[in-house]
């Protein structure tokens, strides 16, 4: 494994629950993987722009690839073709997922380029790879606890699907607004789950250098 992609949605930045489980995985890669470059994509404190009236109407005429008018698109597609998995941190909100993830989607899910459409539907053009989903939320919408629906899973994986990403893992960092021990205890709960996966197999040694405090 050379590269790792993380797209943290999150309008907390760094101090998102979520993007710092993400960098905990990605350390723990990087004791398998001393080289492993990482690739960040803070979409939810570093909004990617608005897409432009150019830009759309270059998705429905014959545009050159290296068009000025789908350079953004085409740095953001190169960022997912050039790594080995995808890590994204996500926040839940108002049923599903933010705004600035659904951006950088409608950035890289481009016909053409990233998936055909045929007879039988839309087609991915990308090489499959692991795909981990870490998704925050002050609520519940799993479990028994679950007070409102959640439309993010299924709207994200049809989305990497049509990209060609099959290889997809949801983890769930519910309750995280009633108060340290509730987020202690989802977080805990989230990374031996994790453990549980081949690539993060070193999350359950308590030696590990990237456990979170």
């Amino acid at each position: 494994m050379n590269q790792v992609l993380l797209i943290n949605a999150s309008a907390q930045g760094a101090a998102s629950h979520a993007n710092r489980l993400a960098l905990d995985l990605v350390a723990c890669l990087r004791q398998a993987h001393p080289a492993l470059a990482l690739v960040e994509r803070p979409v939810g404190t570093d909004p990617l722009p608005a897409l432009s009236q150019a830009y759309v109407q270059a998705l429905t005429t014959t545009t050159p690839f290296d068009a000025p008018e789908l350079a953004l698109s085409e740095t953001l597609i190169r960022e997912l073709e050039q790594s080995d998995a995808l890590l994204i941190a996500t926040p839940l909100h108002n049923f599903t997922l933010p705004a600035a993830l659904k951006l950088w989607i409608d950035y890289v899910l481009r016909i053409h380029r990233t998936f055909q459409s045929s007879a039988e539907g839309k087609l991915g053009l990308l090489a499959d790879r692991p795909v981990y989903v870490l998704v925050g939320s002050g609520g519940f919408h799993q479990d028994p606890r679950a007070g409102q629906p959640d439309f993010l899973t299924p709207y994200l994986r049809h989305a990497l699907n049509t990209l060609g990403l099959f290889n997809i893992h949801f983890f769930y960092l519910q309750g995280l607004v009633f108060g340290d021990e509730a987020v202690r205890q989802t977080i805990d709960t989230n990374r031996a789950l994790l453990a549980q996966q081949p690539l993060f197999s070193r999350l359950a040694d308590p030696h590990h250098l990237g456990v979170l405090p």
